[in-house]
């Protein structure tokens, strides 16, 4: 075995995201496995800070930057892209975790100045580190941090948004829960297993798992369980992960045993996974995506969780004619969106997004959801669901809609679906971050008028 700093695995990582646009996750794993082919020894410990490094200078990369110009004379634009990051990676140490000591948080960037042919600037980065760690210790240093935007490391247009949306009050609770570790939610493939088993499995393992409130499969895990392909009953089969605001969405769908179902937008399967459960692996349930690559993730996770009522079509959502039975009693429509409910489970989604692509793929939403209505049968549902918290892709979509198709109409969910905790007035269902501690989602479920007998 050899060795390597998990600093500098960090920072490698880190060069792919900042300066060749790579996907956090896809840089990290990327990492992580050249790590494993060059016979690198990671501990467990190890590979957490790793992630820990590279997900939260992400996150926080404009907080840090502010931070760092607050004590350099030379703008951060000016400074060497290595020297930058490796600078973040010791403010996001020295700002942000606790149990490192700052000795030798400040030491162990200065090395790492010094292993990357920066031995020129290992003055500078020492002065720097050294002058941010007296200030801390007399000051909240981020507290002059005066700009939301660099304070909460968001762009300037989501602070806005958010304001416009919830207002000024709720600014601070929504970008620190989206600043935070996400949750490892779980859902119990009732086809296998029962929550209690699957509990019980956890707890002889000493991993603490708790009961998801509302929802009668969900499981919410400890922080710091490890490898999720690891963990108890995985590779049984006996459940898949899912946040809790994605399971609802088939709750609110309430799809019954031996219908036929469609979903539309279906990869990598977690929604048609828990509609095949609760239709008790009986019925057909229709998975369409218009990339075969993705379709694979499906075929794998049905498998996996012993589900044969599923089959995988490769089409375009919005080219899809029609079934070989005809009509189907439901259709699921889990759009492409925006993301920013989930802006903590892709720690570079809020620097990709733009302020224009919720307006472009509201479009694309829209096109969706009014070719959809030819597959339902009179007495047909959709469910329409995003996981973004932007009222273009969400109310107005849905509202004009409705003005486009005056004979269709918001379902709201019954008095004993989990779906109904989290309805608004005008029947659809909203879940707020920073109000459920839950990834946000928006779903409405829609039915022809006159025809609102379907549960």
């Amino acid at each position: 075995m050899t060795s390597k700093n998990s600093r500098q695995i960090a920072l490698e990582a880190l060069r792919l995201i900042q300066r060749r646009k790579a996907y956090a996750d896809v840089a990290l794993d990327c990492t992580l496995s050249r790590a494993k082919q060059e016979n690198i020894a990671l501990l467990e410990s190890d590979r957490r800070l790793i992630t820990e490094l590279v997900y939260g200078c992400t996150r926080r990369q404009k907080t840090l930057n502010a931070v760092l110009q607050n004590f350099s004379q030379k703008p951060t634009t000016k400074l060497p892209p290595d020297l930058l990051i490796i600078l973040q990676i010791g403010i996001y140490q020295l700002c942000f975790l606790d149990r490192i000591k700052p000795s030798a948080i400040v030491h162990t960037t200065v090395e790492l100045v010094k292993e990357n042919n920066l031995k020129g600037l290992s003055g500078f980065t020492n002065g720097i580190m050294r002058s941010i760690l007296r200030a801390k210790e007399k000051e909240d240093i981020l507290a002059n941090i005066s700009d939301p935007a660099s304070f909460y490391s968001y762009p300037e247009w989501l602070i806005d948004l958010w304001t416009k949306e919830f207002g000024q009050d709720a600014i601070a609770n929504i970008c620190n829960w989206f600043n935070q570790t996400p949750h490892l939610d779980l859902r119990v493939n009732l086809i296998l297993a029962t929550r209690d088993q699957v509990l019980a499995a956890f707890a002889e393992a000493e991993i603490k798992a708790e009961p998801i409130p509302y929802l009668p499969d969900g499981i919410r895990v400890a922080q710091g369980a490890g490898d999720v392909s690891q963990l108890p009953k995985f590779k049984e089969g006996w459940w898949s992960v899912q946040d809790a605001s994605a399971q609802l969405v088939t709750y609110l769908l309430d799809p019954q045993p031996n219908e036929i179902i469609i979903d539309a937008c279906a990869a990598p399967g977690g929604k048609t996974t828990h509609i095949s459960d609760r239709m008790k692996n009986t019925g057909r349930v229709y998975a369409l995506d218009r990339l075969a690559s993705r379709l694979k993730k499906v075929d794998q996770n049905t498998a996996r969780l012993g589900i044969t009522n599923v089959q995988t079509l490769e089409v375009d959502a919005r080219e899809f004619a029609e079934l070989p039975e005809g009509k189907c009693d439901r259709v699921l429509l889990d759009v492409p969106c925006s993301g920013l409910g989930t802006l903590h489970r892709h720690a570079d989604a809020r620097w990709r997004q733009t302020p224009e692509e919720p307006y472009n793929l509201a479009k694309i939403q829209a096109e969706i959801i009014d070719h959809a209505i030819q597959w339902v049968k009179p007495d047909g549902v959709i469910v329409y669901s995003t996981c973004t918290l932007h009222p273009a892709e969400n109310e107005e979509v849905i509202t004009q809609f409705l003005i486009n198709h005056p004979d269709w109409q918001v379902v709201p969910p019954s008095a004993d679906n989990p779906a109904a905790h989290f309805v608004c007035d005008r029947g659809w269902v909203k879940v707020l971050p920073h109000e459920h501690d839950m990834d946000g989602f928006f779903m409405a479920k829609l039915q022809r008028l006159n025809n609102t007998n379907v549960s």
